[in-house]
């Protein structure tokens, strides 16, 4: 218990004093996750508005596998870019691997599809609502996705955050591409993972609780617009 306590207490110190490793490991999680949410949301919105409105052969397929896509296992994703990435790989030359770009890479790969199968949810239903006033205003099928994806701006921001919160939370494949270097791609959940085993408590439960607050913080915004926006949009 008195272990716990002192461990407890220089994870409250480490927090409070703004200890530069701390922090520097926190930012860097931070920049990963959005620019991985900022590359996904410019793929995946697209995406998934593209197949809430497209009539084409072969889209009941193509929404089933973007739904499967959203629980692919991160292992398998690190593995997948560690193999591009590495120097034997098609994208070796560019040197990627072990950098935040290449952290950068394998979390958007994660994000996109849950991104993209949420806003095709979203759009598909304000389709489905406003459909008849959007032909009666002259607008093709095409056209009428800017005015949709405006319409259901605060829904679509609850699947940004997911994605942001499903990125936040990676462990696998970050430490697979990025190795967890020391002030190169020490990530929060690779650094409580690799310093608990290392017996580095104190610095793993300072990690852990910014961590948590984080992803309560999301949950909590994903509840909150969920209730102001409706049923389905803003």
């Amino acid at each position: 218990m008195g272990t716990f306590t002192s461990e407890f207490l220089q994870a409250l110190h480490l927090i409070v004093t703004g200890d530069g490793d701390l922090w520097g490991i926190v930012l860097l999680s931070l920049w990963v996750s959005l620019s991985a949410v900022a590359v996904g949301a410019a793929i995946g919105m697209p995406m998934g508005a593209a197949l809430a409105v497209g009539r084409f052969p072969g889209r009941r397929a193509l929404v089933v596998l973007l739904n499967a896509l959203m629980g692919l296992p991160p292992v398998v994703v690190g593995l997948c870019v560690y193999l591009l990435l590495s120097r034997a790989g098609p994208l070796g030359v560019l040197g990627l691997l072990y950098t935040p770009g290449a952290m950068v890479i394998a979390q958007t790969i994660i994000v996109t599809p849950i991104i993209a199968a949420l806003t095709r949810q979203i759009v598909e239903g304000l389709d489905a609502e406003y459909a008849e006033q959007l032909k009666s205003l002259g607008l093709s099928r095409l056209a009428s996705v800017p005015v949709l994806l405006w319409d259901g701006r605060r829904a679509l921001l609850t699947a940004l955050l997911a994605g942001f919160g499903r990125a936040i939370a990676e462990v696998g494949a970050v430490i697979i591409v990025g190795g967890n270097i020391n002030h190169v791609t020490r990530v929060m959940t690779t650094t409580i993972a690799l310093e608990t085993s290392k017996g580095n408590l104190a610095l793993a439960l300072a990690l852990g609780a910014i961590l948590i607050t984080i992803a309560i913080s999301v949950t909590a915004a994903v509840s909150l617009l969920g209730a102001r926006q409706g049923p389905a949009h803003a």
